[in-house]
């Protein structure tokens, strides 16, 4: 159960309290625009990391939810797998990364366009689903960001 705490955390972040959802979006924009500055994982790689991420999200925070509740504050792996999908298919640039920060935290805060129904899912996937679609609507808006060079 421990690696289930540690994983539906964000290694931790989770624990931080109030604004714990932000700081796991920051951090996770951070990795995401060094690691592959640093070609840890550019193109497919950061693929198959969401996809990964996302599957460890459902089964985590599906577990923990029998200790903590419905869709606990502490886990944040579901901002992170959102995130990371806000953030695919768009060229790494500082600027991008900051207003898909910022895209992706509207919609998983305000939960416009039906983000909000999939709450309901039963476990992880409720958990996970609404942050999955936030992520999917900051990316078509962050795409038309740069299909029409706005930065």
């Amino acid at each position: 159960m421990l690696f289930h705490k540690i994983i539906s955390t964000g290694l931790g972040i989770g624990y931080i309290g109030k604004g714990a959802g932000t700081y796991s979006a920051i951090a996770t924009c951070l990795c995401w625009y060094f690691f592959q500055t640093g070609y840890i994982y550019p193109g497919m790689i950061a693929i198959w990391i969401t996809v990964f991420l996302t599957i460890l999200g459902v089964i985590t925070a599906n577990r923990v939810e029998e200790i903590w509740g419905k869709d606990h504050g502490r886990v944040v792996i579901d901002e992170i797998a959102g995130m990371c999908i806000t953030l695919l298919f768009v060229p790494l640039r500082w600027e991008y990364v900051i207003i898909g920060l910022v895209l992706f935290r509207f919609f998983d805060i305000l939960k416009p366009l039906f983000i909000r129904r999939l709450e309901q899912l039963p476990g992880g996937w409720g958990v996970m689903a609404d942050d999955i679609l936030a992520g999917v609507y900051a990316n078509l808006v962050l795409q038309l960001v740069v299909i029409l060079n706005l930065f």
